[in-house]
């Protein structure tokens, strides 16, 4: 299936076109940028693929998919546009500023019978589905709890203003992972670090507390103007726990220059120093580190489309995720537990 990628800033280049080169049933058939170094990294990039100056000339050079990776105040708009047009749409994180507007987005895909899909590729993560296994396979027995950090030393991708915030970007991966990991959300606390930026008082960092329907609690922080980058995952049951301190292996791997499609059987696999250490009343062992697969991502949604199954990440589950940032920034901004509403 011919895809259309709309933006190509850190997002576009970085976390979204080497995968779809990578993943079976695409192909990148067009780019959407307009900035003249845009257009260049593009070109530099990708010289054989169209590059179009807005995505109502991309739909109408035809495609199947697009995915849009634009800044978040330009998302709704774009997602719209390709809905209406009859295009499947994966919509990067977060899909909308809020709950309210994502349900917007969820029904007009409805009315349209098209498929929407939101771009929670973090699920992908190589730790995350290595702790995935860990919980499927009860190695720590009945869960207690999950710690879920990521601080990056990444100050100039903090996007500021009302539709910005570390909540709704790194927070939109982190919960996401916690509530598909762990069920459904009962309640939220969270606390807020604020600096000022041009477009507005701005979240930078955060820790939020949330209370699962089936008993457990994750407890989920990042931020990006410290100076520190560090990622860890620590799990508590009733017979022992497990904790890994994984590299981002796939986002770095990119970052040195490598592609996926290069050399897919090896792609994103944790270095074997780098293992979660589980820890029993049988001792210590080392975790092998599962793949990280973001183009597996791409993969499942060209199989929604020809098979009529779900999406790897549906609308409803988004707007879900949706739910609690909408109720971490409340919580945040009158510092009380927030209860959310029960489907």
């Amino acid at each position: 299936m011919k895809i259309g990628l709309v933006g190509y800033g850190t997002g576009g280049q970085n976390f979204h076109a080497p995968y779809i080169c990578a993943a079976e049933g695409v192909e990148l058939a067009g780019i959407v940028a307009r900035a003249p170094a845009t257009i260049a990294r593009v070109k530099a990039d990708f010289p054989d693929v169209p590059v179009y100056p807005s995505l109502t000339e991309l739909l109408a050079a035809g495609v199947d998919i697009v995915t849009i990776t634009t800044p978040p105040e330009t998302r709704r708009s774009l997602v719209l546009e390709a809905i209406e047009a009859g295009v499947a749409v994966i919509a990067d994180k977060p899909f909308a500023p809020d709950a309210k507007t994502g349900r917007e987005l969820a029904a007009a895909a409805r009315a349209k019978g098209v498929v929407l899909g939101v771009y929670h590729n973090r699920r992908f993560d190589a730790d995350i589905l290595t702790l995935q296994q860990v919980i499927e396979q009860q190695r720590v027995g009945a869960l207690w709890r999950l710690h879920n950090r990521m601080d990056l030393d990444d100050p100039l991708t903090l996007e500021g203003g009302e539709t910005g915030g570390l909540i709704r970007d790194m927070g939109s991966h982190l919960v996401d992972q916690a509530v598909w990991l762990l069920g459904p959300v009962r309640s939220v606390f969270a606390q807020t670090d604020i600096v000022q930026r041009p477009e507005g008082p701005t979240d930078a960092s955060f820790v939020i507390t949330l209370n699962h329907t089936s008993g457990v609690h994750s407890h989920i922080s990042s931020s990006k103007l410290n100076h520190l980058a560090s990622r860890e995952l620590r799990i508590y049951g009733d017979k022992g726990s497990y904790i890994s301190q994984g590299t981002d292996v796939q986002a770095q791997a990119i970052f040195a220059g490598k592609k996926p499609a290069d050399d897919l059987a090896d792609w994103g696999f944790e270095a074997e120093d780098r293992w979660g250490i589980l820890r029993t009343a049988a001792g210590e062992e080392r975790v092998p580190s599962a793949q990280g697969r973001y183009h597996a991502y791409y993969e499942a949604f060209v199989a929604a489309i020809r098979d009529g199954t779900p999406p790897p990440v549906t609308t409803e589950q988004a707007i879900r995720t949706l739910e609690v940032l909408d109720a971490a920034l409340l919580s945040a901004r009158e510092g009380r537990l927030v209860t959310l509403e029960q489907a």
